[in-house]
């Protein structure tokens, strides 16, 4: 299996964090050399364990926002 690759180009803010000190996250992602997009995940304190998620395109994240707002 091909290794993933990540790099958070910016912290959008913290949902939520576990008691084993996890955060919910809203960042901007560069997944495997790609342009950065929106992406929710759980991460462990040292950012480099994760757990399952949602990465959203600019459309996506704006149509969301406008869910949200509804």
């Amino acid at each position: 299996m091909a290794e993933i690759t990540f790099e958070i180009v910016k912290h959008l803010g913290v949902l939520s964090e576990s008691a084993k000190g996890w955060k919910k996250e809203v960042n901007m992602v560069s997944w495997n050399g790609r342009a950065a997009k929106y992406d929710i995940r759980e991460w462990d304190p040292d950012h480099q364990k994760m757990g399952k998620g949602i990465t959203l395109n600019d459309d996506e994240w704006e149509q969301l926002k406008s869910i949200i707002q509804e």
